[in-house]
C-alpha cells in the first residue's frame, strides 16, 4: 500500500532526525486547524474529518491510487465567495498484506472554484479532465450539483483541484472512511478493540514492533552468559541495571536511518500510562550491524535470527531455528532511569505489530457501547472524559446540571481545545458514525437549533432555509453508497501516518515501478512476472526493511539491469534482447538438474567452465562453474557465496566443513568444501530468488549507501557495491532508480 498525504509540503520530504521516521506527516501534522478537530465540532455533533490549511491555496493530491465515486466542480463561489463547495470522493482499493485487501474512501471538500483558479496563478491544466469544467449547471450564489464518478481512475499524488475556503476560513475538509462491511472484512482479522490481545499468530506484520510485558519480570543487566567483557558470542551489549518492573510496560520499537529506536510507558491499574522515555531511546547503527548480530547469536538459522531481531518473532514458514536457541535479549527501560535486559521470546511476552491495531498503542472503537454521543447526536464532554482517560479531565469542572447549550459547548470546547494529550488521544478513535454528508440524519442532528436557547429557536422560516442550503451541499445521493448506515471514521491523518509504515505493494503498484509493459520473457510480459514474485518481494521487503522509498527505489534500479526488470533469475551465455525466446536457459526452470537445463548448449557450458578453478569464487571442483553460475535478483554466484546463503538459511551447517577450503590444499587437491547438492533451487523459488538480493543488501553496507539518499552519485556508490565492474550500466541503473522513486515517493 502506497499512501501520501493530500498536501505534499517539499519541506517535509527529508530529515536527519531518525527517531521521526516520516517528516512528511510531521510537517503535514502542522497543518490541522483547532476549529475543526476530529471527531467532534464545535457545536457538540460528530466532526469526523479534520480541517488542514497549509500556508499557500497550493493543489490538493490524490492520496492513493483510486476510483472517482462522485465530485462537485463549481465555476464560482457561493454565499458571496466564502463558499467554496467543489469536493472530490475516492474509493480506493489496496493490500497491505498477502491477501489483506483494505477499502476505504477518502473526501476533499471545499476545492476551490475554477473561475478563482487564475487568482492564485493555477492554470488547472494538471488536473484530470473530468475536473476541468463544472459538474453542473454554473448558477452564482448556489451550489452547483454533484456527479457521479462513471468508474473514472486517478493515480497517487494527482491534482484534484486546489485549497478553497468555507465561511471565510481557507481550509480542506478532509475525511477518510471505511463502510461497514469493509470495515468488518479488514479489521475483523486484526486484534482491533481486544482488551488484552495475544501475540500475533500470521505473518501480517508490518511498521513498529509493540510489545507488551507483565508487571514483575527480571532484567538483567548484561544478558545471560555475556562475559567479562559485555560480549555474547561475540556481540558487544552495553551494560545496563538489574531489577524488576512494578508496573507492566508498553513497549514501541522501530528502525530508522540505521539505528533502532524504543519507547517505553508503564500502565497503571486504571489504564493510565506514564512515558519512561521522554525521548525514543537510540542504539546507534543497530540496523545496519542486524545481519552481523544475527549470524552470531544464531547459528542454527541467521535469517529466522534476523527476524527475531526484528520482530521478536519468525515470519518465515516453516521455521528453521529451533525453539530453545531463539532467546532475544533487549534492552527496554523498566523504571525510571533503569533499563535492563529482557528476553522478549518468553511467552508472556506478547508481540504484535501495527499491523494488529492494539488497544494499547491508542486504538479505540467508538460505537454503540462507548459512544460519548447521546441519542441527541451530541457529545457529552463528561461521557468524552471516559474513552479519553486523560488526568487532564479532573482539571475541567463537571458540566453544572441544567447547563444551556452555549455552557456545554464551551466546555466540550475547552476540554479538547485546551489539553494536547486529549487531542493525541482522539487521534486514535475509530469512530462508527453518521456522514454530514447524508441529509437522512439532518433532523436528528440539528433538532437542537429549535430549541430554546438554539440558533433557530422561535425561527422556524429560518431553520427550513438553513436545512434546504444544507441539502444542496449534501452530495449522497449520487454517491451509490446506502443511506442512513453509519460507517467507521479515522482521524484521516492519523490513518495516512500508520498505513505509510505498511510498504506491501498492490499489483497496481507495482506495475508503475519500470516504464516498459512490452518486454517478454517466455511469452509473459514484464507485469506478469513481477506477479509471480510479488508476494516474495514484499515478504522480503518487510524482512529487511526495504520497503522504505529510498532503498526500494535503489533495490528496483539495480534489479532492472541484474535480472532484467525482474524477469531473468539465472545467469546464461547469451545476452538478452527486448525478446527472450521461450527455450533460452536464463527463463526456463532447471528441471533437469543443476548442470543442464532442458534447452543448455555446448556454448552454454564453455561459457560456464571459464568459473571453474576461479579461487575467488571458491569454486574449486570441476563444474563448479556451472553448478554455481549467477542465480536470483541479485545473481549468486560462485560456491564460496552460495555457502554463505545455504548456511544464513540454516540449510548447512557451518562447522561441516572448514571455511577456508578454497585457501588451502591437502597435497595436490583443496580440502573438502561444502556440499550444495540442490544450487538450481535459487532459480526455481520465487521467495529464495527475491531473499537472494535481500541478503545481499544487508550483509554488505548496500542499505547503508542507499540511505543517503536519491541522487546519481548515491546511485553510483549502490552500483559500486553491487557490481563493480559494470561500469556502462551506471546511466542505466540511475535512469531506472529514478523511474522508481518517482512511483514509491512523495514528491510530486
Amino acid at each position: 500500500m502506497i499512501i501520501s498525504p493530500p498536501f505534499l509540503p517539499a519541506s517535509g520530504l527529508t530529515s536527519t532526525d531518525g527517531s521521526k521516521p516520516d517528516p512528511m506527516m510531521d510537517a503535514v501534522d502542522k497543518f490541522e486547524l483547532a476549529h475543526g478537530i476530529y471527531p467532534v465540532a464545535a457545536d457538540r455533533s460528530w466532526h469526523c474529518g479534520a480541517h488542514l490549511a497549509p500556508d499557500v491555496h497550493g493543489p490538493v493530491h490524490a492520496i492513493a491510487d483510486g476510483e472517482v465515486v462522485a465530485y462537485r466542480v463549481c465555476q464560482h463561489a457561493m454565499d458571496e465567495g466564502n463558499g467554496n463547495a467543489g469536493f472530490v470522493l475516492l474509493k480506493h482499493s489496496t493490500e497491505t498484506g498477502d491477501g489483506r485487501t483494505l477499502t476505504f474512501y477518502s473526501l476533499y471538500m471545499h476545492l476551490l472554484p475554477l473561475a478563482e483558479y487564475h487568482t492564485f496563478g493555477h492554470d488547472g491544466t494538471q488536473l484530470p479532465a473530468f475536473l476541468h469544467k463544472p459538474s453542473g449547471p454554473d448558477t452564482r450564489g448556489k451550489v452547483t450539483p454533484a456527479a457521479k464518478g462513471n468508474g473514472q481512475k486517478v493515480r497517487r499524488k494527482d491534482v484534484l483541484g486546489f485549497l478553497g475556503r468555507y465561511q471565510g476560513v481557507t481550509y480542506l475538509h478532509f475525511e477518510i472512511f471505511m463502510t461497514p462491511g469493509d470495515f468488518d472484512a479488514y479489521f475483523g482479522h486484526t486484534q482491533l478493540g481486544v482488551a488484552s490481545p495475544g501475540t500475533a499468530t500470521t505473518s501480517d506484520c508490518w511498521g513498529h514492533t509493540c510489545l507488551t510485558i507483565p508487571a514483575g519480570q527480571q532484567f538483567y543487566a548484561l544478558p545471560p552468559g555475556a562475559d567479562a567483557h559485555g560480549k555474547l558470542h561475540g556481540i558487544a551489549y552495553k551494560a545496563g541495571l538489574a531489577g524488576t518492573n512494578a508496573l507492566p510496560l508498553v513497549v514501541e520499537m522501530y528502525f530508522s536511518k540505521g539505528a533502532k529506536y524504543t519507547n517505553v510507558w508503564s500502565v497503571a491499574a486504571d489504564g493510565s500510562r506514564t512515558l519512561l522515555t521522554p525521548e525514543p531511546v537510540e542504539e546507534k547503527d543497530y540496523e545496519y550491524d542486524l545481519y552481523h548480530r544475527a549470524t552470531a547469536l544464531y547459528e542454527a538459522c541467521p535469517s529466522d535470527g534476523y527476524e527475531m531481531l526484528r520482530f521478536g518473532r519468525i515470519l518465515s514458514t516453516p521455521a528453521t531455528l529451533p525453539g530453545a536457541v531463539r532467546a532475544t535479549w533487549v534492552q527496554i527501560p523498566y523504571d525510571t532511569g533503569k533499563q535492563g535486559y529482557i528476553d522478549i521470546s518468553k511467552e508472556e511476552v506478547r508481540k504484535l505489530s501495527d499491523a494488529d491495531f492494539p488497544s494499547f498503542m491508542g486504538w479505540q472503537k467508538i460505537s454503540d457501547g462507548n459512544t460519548p454521543f447521546g441519542n441527541d447526536g451530541l457529545c457529552d464532554v463528561e461521557m468524552l472524559k471516559k474513552p479519553v482517560r486523560d488526568a487532564a479531565a479532573n482539571e475541567q469542572p463537571a458540566v453544572v446540571k441544567d447547563a444551556t447549550e452555549v455552557q456545554k459547548a464551551d466546555a466540550l470546547s475547552y476540554y479538547v481545545k485546551g489539553h494536547d494529550e486529549v487531542r493525541r488521544t482522539l487521534r486514535g478513535f475509530i469512530c462508527n458514525a453518521p456522514s454530514e454528508w447524508d441529509s437522512t440524519h439532518n433532523e436528528t442532528r440539528f433538532a437542537k437549533l429549535l430549541d430554546e436557547g438554539g440558533f433557530y429557536h422561535g425561527n422556524r422560516k429560518g431553520y427550513e432555509d438553513f436545512l434546504k442550503y444544507l441539502e444542496e451541499l449534501q452530495f449522497w445521493d449520487v454517491t451509490g453508497l446506502p443511506a442512513g448506515q453509519k460507517l467507521w471514521f479515522f482521524h484521516p491523518l492519523a490513518f495516512i501516518r500508520h498505513f505509510r509504515k505498511c510498504g506491501w505493494l498492490s499489483k497496481g503498484e507495482l506495475s508503475q515501478i519500470y516504464d516498459e509493459s512490452t518486454y517478454t520473457a517466455l511469452g509473459k510480459t514484464g507485469e506478469q512476472y513481477r506477479e509471480l514474485y510479488r508476494g516474495a518481494i514484499n515478504a522480503v521487503f518487510r524482512k529487511y526493511r526495504i520497503h522504505d522509498p529510498m532503498r526500494s527505489a535503489h533495490f528496483f534500479g539495480q534489479c532492472a539491469i541484474e535480472s532484467y526488470h525482474m524477469m531473468v533469475v539465472r545467469e546464461s551465455s547469451t545476452a538478452i534482447g527486448k525478446a527472450v525466446k521461450t527455450n533460452h536457459p536464463s527463463i526456463i526452470p532447471e528441471l533437469n538438474g543443476y548442470f543442464r537445463s532442458p534447452a543448455a548448449t555446448p556454448i552454454d557450458e564453455t561459457y560456464f567452465s571459464q568459473y571453474d578453478g576461479n579461487i575467488n569464487l571458491g569454486n574449486t571442483d570441476p563444474g563448479d562453474g556451472i553448478k554455481f553460475r549467477g542465480r536470483g535478483f541479485k545473481q549468486l554466484t560462485g560456491r564460496y557465496n552460495y555457502s554463505e546463503y545455504w548456511i544464513y538459511r540454516g540449510w548447512l551447517d557451518r562447522k561441516s566443513y572448514d571455511h577456508t577450503w578454497f585457501k588451502k590444499k591437502e597435497g595436490n587437491n583443496f580440502k573438502p568444501g561444502p556440499k550444495i547438492n540442490n544450487p538450481e533451487f535459487i532459480g526455481n523459488d520465487t521467495y529464495s530468488c527475491v531473499d537472494i538480493a535481500g541478503f545481499f543488501c544487508v550483509h554488505t553496507a548496500l542499505q547503508k549507501a542507499a540511505d543517503h539518499g536519491i541522487s546519481e552519485s548515491v546511485s553510483r556508490a549502490v552500483t559500486k557495491i553491487v557490481n563493480p565492474y559494470d561500469v556502462k550500466s551506471l546511466p542505466l541503473r540511475w535512469r531506472e532508480t529514478q523511474n522508481s522513486y518517482r512511483a514509491l515517493g512523495d514528491q510530486t
